[in-house]
């Protein structure tokens, strides 16, 4: 049952190879659980349902039985005729999944710019996206350092002129809300948008800014270069495309 069921997880992968390297585990050892072949240790486990949202009921039970539409809170009897149609699926042409480069004026200080990456994933008929925060924002905002601290994940929804994500890091209280709508460029592969995070107001931060997202799909060579300078950089370090979407210089409105 469970080789079937991780068979039917996998079936949005890119690749298996590439979901292997997100989940840091062993290729070969990988497809013998593909086979029912064995199983994976507990802490293997672990990692395998937090990636794809399920349970450890995918050991016994088929995954189509362990997902209810109705435990969607979207779904709520309450608002379903209202926020309802925002969860479907997002189409792959409207926001394909892989990697992409982002760029954005820090909240906290807004004459540095962030940049990172974030991976895009399907699962089933949802589109959810993953990352880490940089090091240097969580030292400035005096908060650990470690990988599962600096993890953030969120759902992609779609909206009617392009998409919006609702972003959180594992177990907190707050949230990031991030518009974007793709731009005509010479390989369509930009969204530009804004980012709001749900704080009070203050007079030394910002709660909103503009963004750009640049999809880089399985270009290693640029998810390498990215992961580099991930973290906050100077307008000076821009890419220079993503300078002019973010419109330096130009308040937000």
């Amino acid at each position: 049952m469970f080789g079937a069921n991780l068979r039917v997880l996998c079936q949005d992968a890119a690749s298996i190879s590439a979901l292997c390297r997100e989940l840091g585990i062993n290729r070969t050892q990988f497809n013998r659980y593909l086979g029912g072949e064995s199983f994976p240790r507990p802490d293997v486990l672990h990692k395998i349902c937090a990636y794809f949202g399920v349970d450890a009921r995918i050991l016994l039970e088929p995954v189509a039985s362990l997902r209810h539409p109705d435990d969607d809170l979207f779904s709520h009897p309450e608002v379903k005729e209202f926020l309802g149609m925002a969860p479907r699926g997002v189409p792959s042409d409207v926001f394909p999944s892989g990697m992409y480069r982002f760029s954005r004026p820090g909240f906290m200080d807004p004459d540095s710019y962030v940049v990172g990456l974030i991976h895009a994933f399907r699962v089933g008929e949802r589109t959810f996206v993953r990352g880490y925060e940089p090091r240097s924002a969580m030292r400035i905002q005096g908060l650990p350092t470690a990988g599962p601290t600096r993890e953030f994940r969120g759902i992609v929804l779609q909206q009617d002129s392009g998409v919006s994500l609702l972003i959180a890091r594992r177990g907190a209280v707050t949230f990031t809300f991030n518009y974007l709508t793709r731009i005509s460029s010479y390989q369509n592969n930009f969204w530009v948008g804004y980012a709001t995070r749900t704080a009070s107001e203050s007079l030394s931060a910002n709660r909103i800014s503009r963004m750009v997202y640049e999809y880089i799909g399985p270009n290693r060579a640029e998810v390498m270069r990215t992961a580099r300078q991930a973290g906050y950089v100077k307008e000076k370090d821009l890419l220079p495309f993503h300078r002019q979407l973010l419109m330096v210089g130009t308040p937000f409105r």
